[in-house]
């Protein structure tokens, strides 16, 4: 019997991109497009889990998506000026890499809350944060298989077995005799998915108060990419010797913990309760989220009730009886 021979190495694909006739299509772009439609796909499937209406994410998405692309490149063009092609387009040419992750996380979900607080309630906007966050993370591991194609994203020299050959066309200055590297777009994309089995796990295992899953994904993102930050040497402005995103993600890390710690302590009643698992027969008659107007409790319905319920979620109570006329003079009362 053979032994198993480990490669030696991660090789990198010869080509960023496949043609089909005169068209040619940036694996970069094809990477986001799957990403955007996992987001979509997993976010879906959380918030119709808790009675929301699933087409809600579907708008969110046709606005967030591009709002995310142009946060992301704005950020690029401001941290890493140098790094903008020679041409006058440079700027706008995302389909050679170069989205700041920071600018489109913070533009898309800026523009997605807009959206969806036109539909829900404060209580369920909050919710939906947490119904989305781990469809975001998937997105983002995702999105990295792009940076594999365009040889970008990778640490330091490594003779690991799965460390990543770069062509010498792409590795920064003075590593030009250096083969490979860290492959840290691959630790990212582990640790991504990694921590989104985690938040479902801990949603589906305690009563944590939204939007205290949101809160973590941006602890524990960030976290990593103080790591991450560590690890990288490719360009990028430096601040204390330090690489500007590394503070950033430390900021970002120690925010996102204390987000979490006010919403779960509801200091200053920051954070609602989580939303609870609805039954299949209840999501088969229609989302009680996500419409303006979630439906009452079958209880308060039958006991005469709207069936409609306030902004923040909570049963409206069924409207008050008018009292009687007053007696007519010289006839009798009339009976309300």
């Amino acid at each position: 019997m053979g032994r198993v021979i480990l490669p030696a190495e991660i090789p990198s694909p010869s080509a960023n991109g496949i043609s089909i006739g005169p068209f040619f299509f940036h694996a970069y772009g094809i990477a986001y497009v799957f990403a955007v439609a996992a987001a979509i796909y997993i976010s879906r499937r959380r918030w119709a889990r808790v009675g929301g209406d699933p087409e809600l994410c579907y708008e969110i998405a046709v606005w967030a998506f591009p709002a995310g692309l142009i946060g992301g490149r704005i950020y690029f063009d401001i941290t890493t000026p140098s790094q903008i092609p020679d041409h006058w387009w440079g700027i706008f040419a995302i389909w050679e890499g170069g989205l700041g992750i920071w600018g489109g996380i913070a533009a898309g979900v800026g523009v997605g809350l807009w959206v969806a607080h036109r539909r829900l309630g404060h209580d369920d906007l909050l919710r939906l944060m947490d119904a989305v966050a781990p469809g975001l993370l998937v997105a983002q591991a995702i999105g990295r298989i792009g940076n594999y194609f365009n040889q970008e994203l990778f640490g330091a020299p490594s003779s690991l077995p799965w460390a990543l050959k770069i062509d010498p066309a792409h590795r920064p200055p003075g590593y030009a005799h250096v083969p490979t590297f860290e492959p840290t777009f691959l630790y990212e994309i582990i640790w991504n998915l990694a921590l989104a089995s985690f938040l479902v796990w801990l949603g589906s295992r305690r009563k944590i108060r939204a939007p205290g899953l949101f809160a973590l994904y941006v602890a524990g993102y960030s976290g990593f990419r103080i790591f991450e930050e560590t690890q990288r040497i490719d360009y990028s402005n430096h601040f204390l010797g330090l690489r500007t995103n590394f503070f950033v993600a430390c900021v970002l890390c120690l925010l996102g913990l204390l987000w979490f710690v006010a919403v779960q302590k509801g200091w200053r009643g920051w954070g609602v309760e989580p939303a609870e698992v609805v039954s299949p027969s209840v999501r088969a008659a229609g989302p009680t989220r996500g419409l303006g107007f979630p439906r009452a409790p079958a209880a308060v319905t039958a006991a005469g009730g709207s069936g409609r319920s306030g902004a923040a979620g909570a049963p409206r109570a069924a409207p008050a009886r008018r009292p009687p006329p007053p007696p007519r003079r010289g006839g009798r009362s009339r009976r309300p």
